[in-house]
């Protein structure tokens, strides 16, 4: 079994990698039997190693790890306590995500990065910081069984089996954010795929080995040399 500890230094370091940091803000982690192993708060998502990581239990508490939890640890442990198929849940704060959650505009497959969402949810309650058991509740009540939740005036959620499904996740919602907000600056969308079209892409372009492709180039681009 993967290192959980090192498995969330490598999703941080993706991210970072991905540019999908915000200074300080945003976090992944990865599911614990007594919670969730998260980055320390202080840090981006490149400065990530094994002592800047700690283990967060559903009432807040840091079980393990000298650092400070993020605020928002409840996004985490409340989807993971939803959601007994997630290994792993992401959280950014992207600009692209934010700008076309304003919209309120369906999400297209305009390109292959849209292919595993669907149109999201959207979580609307608030745009504030997701700061209590209740309001992570909330959010994985909203997120339900799909791979990811837009939050209008915040950044969005995606969760996976794992880590690397969901940092490429994340990598992939906010790529067909930002390709669908330039569309709509052009005056289209005009074109996109259909349900039998996505179906084939699915299995064709995010498969899992297309998926763990993916992860291995945002770690080879992070500064390691054997993923």
């Amino acid at each position: 079994m993967a290192d959980p500890v090192e498995t969330t230094v490598r999703a941080s370091r993706a991210l970072g990698a991905a540019g999908l940091g915000d200074l300080v803000w945003g976090h992944a982690s990865v599911r614990d039997a007594r919670g969730a192993w998260m980055k320390a708060s202080g840090w981006g998502f490149e400065e990530i190693t094994g002592d800047r990581v700690v283990l967060v239990s559903p009432d807040g508490d840091v079980l393990t790890g000298t650092g400070r939890r993020h605020i928002e640890y409840p996004i985490h442990t409340e989807i993971l306590r939803a959601r007994p198929d997630a290994g792993s849940v992401v959280h950014t704060h992207a600009p692209a995500l934010a700008a076309f959650a304003s919209l309120d505009v369906p999400l297209r497959p305009v390109s292959h990065d849209a292919v595993p969402f669907g149109d999201p949810p959207r979580f609307t309650r608030t745009g504030a910081l997701i700061d209590s058991a209740e309001l992570g509740a909330a959010l994985a009540a909203t997120l339900g069984d799909a791979a990811a939740c837009l939050i209008p005036q915040h950044g969005a959620v995606t969760v996976g089996p794992d880590a690397p499904t969901a940092v490429m996740y994340a990598v992939l919602l906010e790529r067909a954010c930002r390709t669908q907000l330039s569309a709509l600056a052009a005056g289209g969308p005009r074109r996109w795929s259909d349900a039998g079209e996505v179906a084939v892409k699915q299995a064709q372009v995010w498969n899992p080995g297309q998926l763990t492709a993916g992860w291995r180039y945002l770690l080879r681009q992070a500064g390691y040399d054997e993923p």
